[in-house]
């Protein structure tokens, strides 16, 4: 169902005020520990396995997992685990070994049979069901019920706009899907696979997916979507969307997609080609900074209404979300998108006081090993395009801009690249807390969990452990199992006491 501008800025107004979202676990006064724990864990380790480690090793309160499961193959057919992220992540491994290993290729297919009803007349269809469902498969339901049993409240995370949506390695749009750049191209280099979010045909998908899980799994207590934005982790990220979808989609809603094409795209040459250190220094200029912002958004608004335009988008899809679960039965179940920490969402078009008014709570990401690779792509692509800058003021100007550390951070972008298995992560104390503050003051009433992970050397971990747990009034989630040694488990039980 598409809105107009009005009627939906109608309707999530009313959201503000009724409907069935609660505040999570403020309400009760006691934080929620929760960690995400994939299937592949599940059939590795077996449950009572698992639920062992949860419950009398965390001391957690709720398990995320996926309706799907994975088998080893080998690397010509296979997707490796873990994740490599657009290559800066291969220096990663698997703390707790999978199958018997830190790196494994494997395949995955779901772990239920869908409806194909459901899908009719869609673009999207999802994973047919293999031998490997119908030798494994029940697994992930066994696990539900014997996590409630246990008393953990029991959560689904898929994917928001990366079909089938079960896992995001696996799957991904067509071409006529992908989000577009000002000139109508399609970036180059994307390390998520998000379909654009101004795509009936991917929304359709989600919704029927939706359906279709609360039919299969009606006891889960709610489901978490992954990347519910449009991803920031290249440059190029953050100036999509400008395609046939989205062009749409501005019409549709009342934003002038002409002017936000033509000024986001000087805007896009201007950092890509006609950058001086100049400007940097003046960003960096305490006295300038705040007002030079103001002053290049009132001379040109087609860069604030980009802004709000994606902020639009983004609600809708969520606001989407919420409605599909309602009409499906899941009224009474969480709706919890995850989000990136401010201020990249500035550019992925979260905004968390908006997206609060459809949501059970939010998951803000703490990922700070992102942070130095995202850091790293990004000042990479402008040195290349301007290559007479200043590589320390640019690195200096980045560090400022995405606000990761207490002071000037780094001195070199070279020291900025995705950490190996036991490299501190490079981040401010101050910054990471201040953003949770930041986003639980914008989403309001709405609970905002911190999201942590569990990849890095045990220091390391344990102090972004208790960052995260003391930033977040509502509690926190850690990401993932699969980086959580047996004695990592037991300093997130440590810490979160």
């Amino acid at each position: 169902m598409s809105l107009s501008r009005r009627q939906f800025l109608h309707a999530s107004a009313a959201a503000a005020t009724a409907g069935p979202i609660a505040a999570f676990s403020q309400d009760s006064g006691k934080k929620m520990l929760g960690v995400t724990v994939l299937p592949e864990y599940i059939q590795s380790e077996g449950i009572d396995g698992v639920l062992e480690n949860l419950i009398h090793k965390v001391g957690a309160t709720a398990v995320t997992t996926s309706p799907y499961v994975m088998a080893e193959a080998d690397k010509e057919t296979g997707n490796r685990e873990p994740p490599a992220d657009a290559g800066a992540g291969s220096v990663r491994l698997l703390d707790r070994p999978l199958f018997g290993k830190r790196e494994v290729w494997v395949t995955t297919a779901p772990s239920f049979e869908p409806k194909k009803e459901l899908y009719d007349g869609l673009r999207y269809r999802p994973a047919p069901p293999t031998d490997l469902t119908r030798r494994e498969g029940g697994i992930v339901a066994e696990f539900v019920e014997a996590a409630k049993k246990a008393g953990l409240k029991v959560y689904f995370q898929i994917q928001a706009a990366i079909p089938p949506g079960y896992r995001v390695q696996f799957g991904g749009p067509v071409e006529d899907d992908q989000p577009r750049l000002p000139d109508g191209s399609v970036p180059p280099r994307r390390l998520a696979k998000n379909g654009t979010l101004c795509s009936p045909e991917i929304v359709g998908y989600e919704h029927a997916l939706i359906r279709d899980l609360l039919a299969q799994y009606p006891n889960i207590d709610g489901i978490r979507f992954d990347w519910p934005e449009f991803p920031p982790y290249f440059l190029d990220s953050c100036f999509v969307d400008f395609g046939p979808h989205a062009k749409a989609a501005a019409a549709r809603l009342g934003f002038d997609f002409d002017l936000m094409q033509r000024e986001v795209g000087a805007f896009y040459q201007k950092l890509l080609g006609g950058l001086t250190n100049r400007d940097l220094g003046s960003w960096l200029t305490r006295d300038f900074a705040n007002f030079g912002m103001a002053r290049g958004l009132s001379n040109h608004p087609g860069i604030g209404e980009f802004l709000r335009f994606k902020a639009t988008v983004v609600e809708e899809t969520v606001a989407g979300f919420r409605r599909v679960m309602d009409e499906a039965g899941g009224a009474d179940k969480a709706m919890m998108p995850n989000a990136f920490p401010p201020p990249f969402t500035l550019a992925t078009g979260l905004d968390f006081g908006r997206v609060g008014r459809h949501s059970t709570a939010i998951s803000s990401k703490l990922y700070s090993m992102h942070w130095m690779m995202i850091l790293r792509f990004y000042g990479d692509a402008i040195l290349e395009k301007n290559p007479g800058l200043d590589s320390k003021l640019l690195t200096r100007a980045l560090v400022k801009t995405l606000g990761i550390a207490d002071g000037a951070g780094l001195e070199n972008l070279e020291d900025y690249r995705y950490p190996g298995p036991e490299e501190p992560h490079a981040y401010g104390p101050k910054a990471m807390a201040r953003k949770i503050r930041q986003a639980q003051a914008e989403a309001g009433k709405c609970p905002v969990y911190t999201l942590g992970h569990g990849y890095g050397p045990v220091d390391d971990y344990r102090e972004r452990m208790r960052i995260g747990w003391e930033a977040s009034r509502a509690g926190m989630w850690v990401n993932r199992y699969a980086y959580l040694t047996d004695e990592k488990l037991k300093i997130l039980g440590e810490v979160t006491k």
